[in-house]
């Protein structure tokens, strides 16, 4: 009988089975920027503040979280605030199984409701997974920010992509 895959809004109690999913990419790889692993108060606060204004989603499997999406500031400036950034990641025991695709396409439909208007996400190069998984959620690529990140003594790219969510914000 196949699995079936729960997705639900994450709960700030989500911290450390979601933290464990992110950890190696942060220690192991340049898919994540940041240097250090974070605290699970740190990552708990940070499913806070997106389920604040924008969403946070988790997906389980067999009651395991083996992945997750959220949504994030796009930048600060008030006219920015119809765009948002967004990211996913999924457990490697996971990959290719639709999980990420799931959680984007429904983390997408929610920041529409909320009336967001551009979705962007950047993908360290290479990533050809991560690349065709945005191409398929219907990302359109919009260029490289070249060199942008130094970690592990090399620099890296970053692809960018966009996906419209609707064409104007709610009125109001």
């Amino acid at each position: 009988m196949p699995e079936t895959l729960i997705i639900r809004s994450a709960v700030e109690a989500d911290a450390a089975a979601l933290l464990a999913i992110y950890r190696p990419f942060v220690e192991s790889t340049a898919v994540s920027f940041e240097t250090v692993v974070p605290t699970v108060e740190e990552f708990a606060t940070r499913i806070a503040k997106a389920l604040t204004g924008w969403q946070w989603l988790v997906a389980e499997q067999e009651g395991q979280c083996i992945g997750y999406a959220y949504g994030s500031s796009h930048r600060q400036r008030q006219a920015y605030r119809w765009s948002v950034e967004v990211s996913v990641y999924v457990h490697p025991n996971h990959h290719r199984r639709g999980v990420g695709r799931a959680l984007y396409l429904r983390l997408l439909e929610e920041l529409a409701q909320k009336g967001f208007c551009n979705a962007y996400a950047g993908t360290t190069l290479p990533n050809e997974g991560s690349v065709a998984l945005h191409r398929g959620v219907g990302f359109e690529f919009i260029g490289v920010f070249k060199a942008v990140g130094r970690k592990f003594g090399t620099w890296h790219d970053v692809a960018w992509f966009q996906r419209i969510l609707r064409d104007s914000p709610p009125s109001g």
